[in-house]
């Protein structure tokens, strides 16, 4: 997901992303360990896809801060 995307989301929707992907990536994990990948890239997505999601969180969170001080 672009980045662009996911700052359109609410909160609630960037923690549901949040979880999906991480559930993508532990399928892919598993997916390695039996030997049944078919896409290699798709871990790398999904971690970038989690970094993504946790910045735009933590940029949310410092701006509450400011905006309360």
């Amino acid at each position: 997901m672009k980045a662009k995307n996911l700052r359109e989301l609410s909160d609630d929707e960037l923690t549901l992303q949040l979880k999906e992907r991480g559930d993508a990536l532990r399928h892919f994990h598993f997916q390695m360990a039996t030997g049944s990948v078919d896409n290699t890239r798709g871990a790398r997505k999904a971690r970038r896809d989690v970094a993504r999601i946790k910045t735009i969180m933590r940029e949310r969170e410092l701006a509450a801060k400011r905006e309360a001080k």
